[in-house]
């Protein structure tokens, strides 16, 4: 419990300097990795965020696969929720259910997405991934919560997602090395197949093993 008090501690500290840099960008500075030995070269809002790069990438992905439900789990201060809610708004259907355990954070979040103007396409949830209920079969999982439970919350989904849908792990670099060693694992499980892209956080891209058979 101390290191989840820890944890939460450190969530606060990020969310101010967030509110200071008033969505400035700024360069990537987690440490240079063998699959991205340059991680300068990205753009960062804050350390908790997805690089500037993933969230783009992120709503492209929503644009491209046409997701009609989206499960993003760690939604900080909501920013990756407002870039994947700006592609359901281009698709013009589609929502995106995301959940944020800590309720000064998720109270900040839901301040952010309320001015958006995006939040028809957004529920966000004010619980633990491990206990939020989601009806309806998902196009599109986004892992980016506590990195512990990782592979415990994609297993918990794993059964509703879409045969074709996708299952994205934020934070898999080979130095953060928890997320990374859980979607090997999966796919060792014959639960997922994996693609690392050498971002400087990391990032799977993953798809049920057997969604195409």
């Amino acid at each position: 419990m101390g290191l989840f008090r820890k944890k939460l501690k450190q969530e606060h500290k990020v969310m101010l300097q967030a509110e200071r840099a008033q969505g400035a960008l700024l360069p990537e500075y987690h440490r240079a990795t063998p699959e991205c030995p340059h991680p300068e070269r990205w753009s960062m809002y804050d350390s908790m965020t997805a690089e500037a790069e993933v969230l783009e990438f992120l709503r492209t992905l929503v644009t491209t696969v046409k997701p009609e439900l989206v499960v993003e789990t760690g939604s900080f201060l909501g920013v990756s929720t407002l870039w994947i809610a700006e592609g359901l708004k281009r698709n013009g259907f589609g929502r995106v259910i995301s959940c944020e355990f800590d309720p000064v954070v998720f109270a900040k979040a839901k301040e952010k997405i309320a001015a958006s103007g995006l939040a028809e396409w957004i529920e966000l949830r004010n619980e633990s991934s491990l206990e939020m209920q989601v009806n309806g079969t998902i196009d599109l999982l986004f892992s980016d919560s506590d990195m512990p439970i990782r592979e415990q919350e994609v297993k918990r989904f794993l059964p509703q997602i879409n045969p074709q849908g996708l299952v994205l792990m934020h934070d898999a670099s080979s130095h953060l090395k928890t997320v990374r060693d859980a979607a090997l694992k999966m796919e060792a499980e014959g639960l997922l197949s994996v693609v690392l892209l050498p971002t400087p956080r990391g990032l799977v891209v993953a798809q049920k093993r057997d969604g195409w058979r």
